[in-house]
């Protein structure tokens, strides 16, 4: 009978151990393999750029979430209507997968077709709301839709269990939207979504974003709305370009103990408002 030599169970270790290596390495690429198919998912989703409207600056920023498979469902958009007004819109769909990011670009693309034949902020969030429900599924979407007249700066807002977004005016002031909002999209059946009224005036701002920038480990929900308030307010008085103030608020994020996605959408208005 032969006999096992230290030689024997260095070689048996070895192979153990490669084994073990071999399938380490397998289970990182096929990890590798899906936050690159998700990520891939996502940016096809959203637009590569935004069209440019006379008279209005737009700037957009995005975060991924920085656990699971670092992409979700926040989303932004801006698309020409078919009544001459800007339509614009913000959300978040529930989770952090593929199936997230695909639900995601439903709900946005929806949006975007029924927003190109018209109807007021109101009536677009409640016929995509029916459209989900007749397309059934568990996942739901938060969103915020804005219809904006650029010659007048008149905005009209919906919203569907989205945070509030920002105002600041060139003068100085500030605000945060309390207009009262809906369900999120996909959950009630019939659901109303009511329509707030405000003016973009010459130089101001309008900040729109998901709750990823502003609530946290770190910070509640009203402090951080607070402080995005005190940075629009601040970039509309000086001045400060869209660009930046995007940047500035995307930052935000990890001021609040960055966890979920973070999508922002700067609109400004350079045009003189004309009465309504």
């Amino acid at each position: 009978m032969s006999r096992r030599g230290p030689a024997d169970d260095g070689d048996e270790l070895l192979a153990r151990l490669g084994s073990l290596t071999a399938r380490a390495y397998e289970l990182a690429e096929q990890q590798r393999s899906r936050v690159e198919l998700a990520v891939a998912l996502q940016r096809g989703m959203l637009p590569r750029r935004l069209p440019a409207f006379p008279g209005v600056r737009l700037a957009v920023r995005y975060a991924p979430a920085n656990h699971g498979l670092y992409v979700g469902g926040d989303w932004y958009d801006a698309f020409p209507m078919a009544d001459g007004r800007i339509g614009l819109s913000i959300g978040d769909v529930q989770g952090h997968n593929i199936e997230a990011a695909a639900f995601m670009g439903q709900v946005r693309v929806g949006l975007r077709a029924l927003g190109s034949v018209g109807g007021d902020p109101g009536e677009l969030l409640a016929r995509t709301n029916d459209l989900l429900q007749a397309l059934g599924g568990d996942l739901f979407a938060t969103c915020t839709f804005i219809r904006l007249d650029p010659a007048t700066g008149v905005m009209e807002s919906a919203r569907a269990g989205h945070v509030p977004h920002i105002w600041a005016t060139g003068d100085g002031r500030s605000g945060i939207d309390t207009g009262e909002g809906g369900p999120p999209l996909g959950i009630v059946e019939g659901a109303a979504f009511p329509v707030t009224r405000h003016r973009l005036r010459e130089g101001g701002v309008f900040v729109l974003l998901t709750d990823g920038v502003v609530e946290g480990p770190s910070l509640s929900l009203d402090e951080g709305l607070a402080r995005v308030a005190e940075l629009a307010r601040t970039a509309a008085l000086t001045g400060v370009a869209v660009d930046a103030l995007a940047s500035r608020v995307v930052a935000m994020a990890g001021a609040v103990g960055h966890e979920d996605d973070a999508a922002v959408l700067v609109v400004g208005h350079d045009a003189p408002a004309a009465a309504a």
